[in-house]
């Protein structure tokens, strides 16, 4: 495969809704909607050491002459 038929990515990342308790945090479904509508697809998260979840990881496809 040459080089130029290699796919290339770009990442966001986004931060989970954070609060006191769960039921206080805001659900995220209108932001992931929007990344999801700019053609974002989930990955992974990337975690704390301690447990719970630091980043939701998204990627797509860059766009051409998108410096990556």
């Amino acid at each position: 495969m040459s080089e130029s038929e290699v796919t290339r990515w770009e990442y966001e990342t986004l931060r989970p809704p954070r609060d006191e308790t769960q039921k206080e945090a805001e659900d995220p479904k209108a932001e992931l909607n929007q990344l999801g509508a700019e053609g974002w697809e989930f990955v992974e998260t990337i975690d704390y050491e301690g447990g719970g979840t630091k980043y939701l990881v998204f990627k797509r496809p860059a766009q051409s002459g998108d410096s990556v």
